[in-house]
Order: structure tokens, then sequence, then C-alpha cells
């Protein structure tokens, strides 16, 4: 608990790192994440996004994203994906307005238990292939991520059905390339907090409060987002 605690605590204090400009901005956010085994070893991991522009007013964002997963044991797996993301930045006095991202991503995932909280760690590498108006850029980043879910009732050994809280976040750190992201090794952070329901060990769904700091070359940007996610399992 420790160790999760000063973990949190590092993602959250990167957010000291922002300037003191900020540009605030509302927005909306749909992910759908799904996991398939195919046996004990193999599996497919996939997620895609659609995210709003500032005060939802049109599709900024949409992101598709499989991986292959290999699971060394019950707690332990590691994948290797691949990202599409499209960005919509409704340029003026251009006919283009459409840009793409590709990435690799290599990711390891480990999933443990703390009393009657379910937790899990995502450490993910990427590698960004970024379309801007005038260049490509290449860049790499890592990215930590943590998830705590509590069931609202009692403490039971697997959780199969009923509603339940879920607090996550993630930290963003460029290292390589920085100067062509934000010229910061800090990238950004995402903390959330949701109330989900577990309808079975197949279907959960919740909604929850994202807020995402992000640094920019001469600001930040605080962008407060409602989130609506569905995560599937078969």
């Amino acid at each position: 608990m420790r160790k999760i605690l000063l973990l949190a605590m590092i993602s959250f204090m990167a957010l000291g790192k922002l300037s003191a400009q900020t540009q605030y901005q509302n927005s909306g956010w749909f992910f759908f994440l799904n996991n398939t085994k195919f046996n004990k070893k193999w599996g497919l991991q996939f997620d895609a996004q659609i995210r709003s522009a500032d005060d939802w007013g049109y599709v900024r964002n949409t992101l598709i994203r499989p991986a292959l997963q290999y699971f060394i044991n019950d707690k332990h797996n590691v994948a290797l994906g691949y990202l599409w993301q499209t960005t919509d930045l409704r340029l003026i006095g251009t006919s283009k307005n459409l840009f793409n991202e590709h990435r690799i991503f290599e990711q390891y995932i480990y999933t443990h238990k703390l009393k009657s909280i379910f937790a899990s760690h995502r450490f993910r590498v990427e590698q960004r292939f970024i379309e801007r108006p005038n260049e490509e850029v290449f860049s790499q980043r890592f990215r930590y991520f943590f998830r705590l879910i509590q069931p609202l009732q009692k403490a039971q050994p697997t959780f199969t059905n009923g509603a339940f809280v879920a607090l996550q976040n993630e930290v963003f750190l460029n290292f390589q390339n920085k100067d062509k992201i934000n010229n910061s090794v800090f990238d950004q952070n995402r903390a959330y907090l949701a109330l989900g329901y577990r309808f079975s060990k197949k279907l959960d769904i919740e909604a929850g409060y994202m807020n995402q700091a992000v640094k920019n070359l001469s600001n930040h940007t605080n962008n407060s987002i409602i989130q609506l996610a569905v995560y599937t399992r078969f």
C-alpha cells in the first residue's frame, strides 16, 4: 500500500511543474475497453475512444488501439500494440483539418488485491509518429497508470457483481525529442474518479470525472472531462 501511495504522490506532484498560465476547457469522452483471452497465455486487448472539443463543440479525437497480450501468470501480463488517432484541429485558412497520429507501444500490467480493493498498475512506452500541418514528428513517451476498484458491497474473493467506486491516475513523461512536443519531460497527468456497476464478470459500465492537466510550450491546459466508460471481458 505504501508503494501505491508513493506512486500516486509522484503522479500528482508532477502537476507542480506546470506554468502559471492556464487555459481551462470542458469536454466529454467515451471509452470502450475489451479484453478477450484466446487461451491461458494469449489474448487481445482493444480499446476505442471518442473525445469532444472544448464545450462539447464537436468530435475532436477518435482513437483505435488493439494490442496482443501475453499472460505470464494471473497477476502479470505484457502486450505489444498499435494506435491510430485522428485529431480535428478546425484550422482557419486551410483545407486540411484532420491529422493522424500512429503509435507502437509496449506495456506491462501488474494486478493484485489490497484487502477489499482490486488494484492494477500499467507501465507503457510509446513510439509516436505525429502528423502536423507543416511537419512529421517522432517522439517517445513513458506512461504510468494505476487503477483502484472498491466494491460497495461486502468483501468477496472475486468481484463479479455490484456497484463500485474507481479511482485512477496516469502520468505521461516525454523522454525522446521532447523539444518537438512541449520542451519538457512532463507531458500530462490524468486523475479520474468514477462510480460504476459490474453487471457480470463480463461487463462493467461507469461514469466519472477526469481532470487532465497538459503541459504546452508556453502555458498549460486544464481540461475537465465527463467520461462514460464500458468494459467487456471474454
